[in-house]
């Protein structure tokens, strides 16, 4: 009788480990399911709902604006605007279109009513005095 009455316990006791695993797993799946509706992860997410979740910290930072082509282009490095900022109107212009527009000096030639080979001359030319200025500041 003692071996019945301990193989009935041993029963109990497996039944209950049982039922306890079974439920821990219902609720674990459940919590699966419910976070699997709410979250949702970044590869299936579109370009522009990315760039919601990006910031940018742009603290104590000195922009130059300079106003090319009826937009706004801003310099962000404090040396290279004030070298830009001693450039005449044209040449700066030309400087900011090739490099912030990537227009090609013929382009930039149509744009000015100018030859693309003054664009090149005022371009190069303009590119090594930024390189003194920017050099003697140093």
């Amino acid at each position: 009788m003692t071996q019945d009455h301990e193989e009935h316990k041993r029963h109990t006791f497996d039944s209950y480990c049982k039922k306890i695993l079974k439920y821990t797993a219902r609720t674990y799946y459940g919590k699966l399911r419910e976070r699997g509706n709410r979250e949702v992860t970044f590869s299936e997410m579109s370009v522009r709902e990315l760039a919601e979740l990006a910031a940018t910290d742009d603290y104590f930072t000195d922009e130059y604006v300079f106003s090319v082509l009826g937009e706004s282009v801003g310099v962000t490095d404090a040396d290279l605007g004030e070298a830009l900022n001693t450039l005449p109107a044209d040449r700066r212009d030309i400087v900011l279109m090739s490099f912030f527009f990537d227009m090609t000096d013929k382009e930039i030639a149509e744009r000015l009513n100018v030859a693309r080979r003054t664009v090149a001359y005022r371009r190069t030319s303009s590119l090594h005095e930024l390189k003194k200025i920017m050099e003697s500041e140093d």
